[in-house]
């Protein structure tokens, strides 16, 4: 897919890998709708792009049809579609499932899982009309590899995954490209929420300049999924057909953190 003067939406862009994708994209020429429930964040994105003319922002919650409408009517009117929708928006919360909140749980899943679902069935009519329809779903590692303490957000990530897979095969024959990014943990505003975990899970932190080029070359070369490169992939590989001994592997780094 050429970037340069296409018309993409990016959740999540007011912070973090948003951010970051959106001067990336804007840097190569793309028009953009961005949308995020903080307001004064998208400001700022908007303001940080090459060309902040080309761009508009959408505030609100994506889980809400008003906000999604939006969505869709101001790609409409401001460039004439939508090119590439970009599902990238998702939260975080960390602890052992025991303790876990509702409201955390159902944040997690109406925002990580449920959102996507809801704007790709509701952009698919206007997507279908471009020539280089795409539609780009951010998941991450913790959605090939569960972590520990992280089982409602592996949950969500998992389930975009199988999103992703699913709707692959299903648009198929509309020639709609979908492709599945599995960046590991940015250096974002959420990693805070687990910064006590990094060194002792032996986690590994991208810049979320590193992970929003990674996604720009994906979709450039259509590609079917983007993972990091490094000791992840063969992780990746060895949970497929040797789940065990990542396990053991996880499961001795949980027990050193509580020890």
């Amino acid at each position: 897919m050429i970037i340069d003067g296409k018309v993409f939406v990016v959740t999540g862009a007011g912070s973090g890998i948003g951010r970051a994708l959106a001067q990336n994209l804007s840097k190569q020429g793309a028009r953009l709708v961005l949308a995020d429930l903080n307001a004064d964040g998208l400001q700022t994105t908007q303001a940080a792009l090459d060309h902040p003319g080309h761009a508009r922002c959408v505030t609100g919650d994506i889980t809400k049809n008003e906000t999604r409408q939006a969505i869709i009517a101001t790609a409409v009117e401001a460039f004439g579609g939508i090119d590439a929708l970009v599902n990238n928006a998702g939260v975080v919360a960390v602890g052992p499932l025991a303790k876990a909140e509702d409201a955390a749980l159902e944040l997690m899943v109406r925002v990580n899982l449920l959102a996507p679902m809801l704007l790709v069935r509701d952009v698919l009519p206007t997507l279908e009309k471009s020539d280089c329809p795409t539609i780009v779903n951010v998941g991450s590692m913790f959605g090939d590899i569960a972590f520990p303490l992280f089982a409602g957000y592996s949950a969500s990530k998992f389930g975009v995954r199988g999103l992703s897979d699913a709707l692959r095969r299903e648009l198929a024959p509309k020639n709609i490209t979908v492709t599945y990014i599995a960046p590991r943990a940015a250096k974002t505003g959420a990693t805070g929420a687990f910064e006590h975990l990094i060194e002792p899970m032996k986690m590994k932190l991208d810049e979320p300049e590193k992970v929003a080029q990674n996604i720009a070359d994906a979709i450039r070369r259509g590609a079917r999924s983007s993972y990091p490169k490094g000791a992840e992939r063969l992780f990746v590989l060895i949970q497929r057909i040797a789940p065990k001994l990542v396990d053991n592997s996880i499961i001795a780094q949980l027990k050193s953190l509580k020890s």
